[in-house]
């Protein structure tokens, strides 16, 4: 890696623009050399926090000092504003959503191309230590051959924030939280999806989707429910996963949770029968003493580099990116057959999400 830092300006300093500024302030590759807001009170937060704060957008693009445009803004800018920056010779780094539709993201890619920019979407919820596990495991089949994977997102405060309210400006759980979840997930399943049902919840009576439920089939052979929800005042496991040899739970990102698998060494002993309610069952049973192990989870696997790392390597053309383009377009394509589904009530299987 070069010595040299590369110069970032942020657009948009609010929560994630400033959240960015601290990561970058600890990476050795970029330094953030400025902002531009339109608001008064985040130009005051960015001058505090020792940046240069630019009077225009304009005046971003001018600058031939700016190497990469970071933009953290509501998402229906976000197309409009890494076109320009592209075109003027900027590198651009995207929050995520990237855009509103596949179509938005491929006109965004073709400009790049023509200028011989780097674009990269912050897909930064593939460094989870908590997903890492799971794709660890997924590897590894530590449980056997995954062939269920749940994974929820579960909060109590609604909608946060003001314009994710509004669908004109890409709102909603599927787009700010989804994402995050089907990016993990396909960077984890390498095979196509050959059907997907959905459903979102309007509960709050907003105009975007107050959280999402969607199953995806895939062709080799594992099942995904993937859940977002924004008004759960009891949360359900972040991770509940199924394999041929066990089962895993991870509770929260804090890791708790633990593996149970099946123990090849001990008898196989008949269940007795149970009262459950008012009948009896030996389908429900509890395993015989000693059928099962129960294990800590095991540690992540890592990435080969920080998201911030590898977009240096990749300007510096040393690297392959990490988050490529295709799976964000993939993602992207996705989004829009959970969409599809929801409003049509019906299963989705004839479409190419490649």
């Amino acid at each position: 890696m070069s010595s040299k830092k590369h110069s970032v300006v942020i657009i948009g300093f609010g929560g994630m623009g400033s959240y960015h500024a601290q990561l970058i302030k600890e990476n050795a590759s970029l330094e953030v050399v400025g902002t531009y807001d339109l608001l008064d009170y985040r130009q005051a937060a960015s001058v505090e926090a020792g940046y240069s704060v630019y009077k225009s957008f304009e005046d971003v693009l001018a600058d031939p000092q700016v190497e990469t445009v970071l933009i953290a803004t509501p998402n229906d800018v976000h197309k409009d504003i890494a076109i320009d920056a592209l075109r003027a010779g900027k590198h651009v780094i995207c929050e995520k959503p990237v855009a509103s539709s596949k179509a938005e993201f491929e006109e965004m890619l073709a400009v790049a191309a023509e200028a011989e920019r780097i674009l990269m979407v912050h897909q930064n919820r593939r460094w989870d230590e908590d997903f890492l596990v799971i794709r660890e495991m997924y590897e590894r089949e530590t449980i056997g051959t995954l062939f269920q994977i749940e994974s929820r997102v579960h909060g109590a405060n609604g909608i946060p924030g003001d314009w994710r309210h509004i669908k004109a400006q890409g709102g909603g759980m599927l787009l700010d939280w989804g994402v995050h979840l089907l990016d993990q997930l396909l960077f984890l399943i390498d095979s196509k999806i050959t059907s997907v049902t959905s459903h979102l919840s309007y509960i709050l009576g907003n105009e975007v989707d107050d959280g999402f439920e969607a199953t995806l089939q895939f062709e080799n052979g594992v099942k995904a429910l993937i859940e977002v929800g924004t008004t759960n005042f009891i949360t359900l496991p972040r991770w509940y996963v199924k394999g041929l040899e066990g089962t895993a739970i991870i509770e929260d990102w804090s890791l708790t949770g633990k593996i149970v698998t099946r123990n090849h060494d001990s008898v196989i002993i008949e269940p007795k029968p149970i009262r459950a309610g008012v009948g009896l069952t030996k389908t429900m049973a509890p395993p015989s003493e000693g059928a099962t192990v129960t294990e800590a989870l095991p540690p992540a696997s890592q990435l080969p580099s920080s998201f911030y790392d590898n977009f240096a390597a990749v300007i510096e053309g040393k690297a392959e990116p990490i988050v490529t383009n295709t799976e964000v377009l993939r993602v992207l394509n996705l989004i829009e057959v959970i969409f599809e589904a929801a409003e049509t009530h019906q299963v989705v299987q004839d479409f190419d999400i490649y």
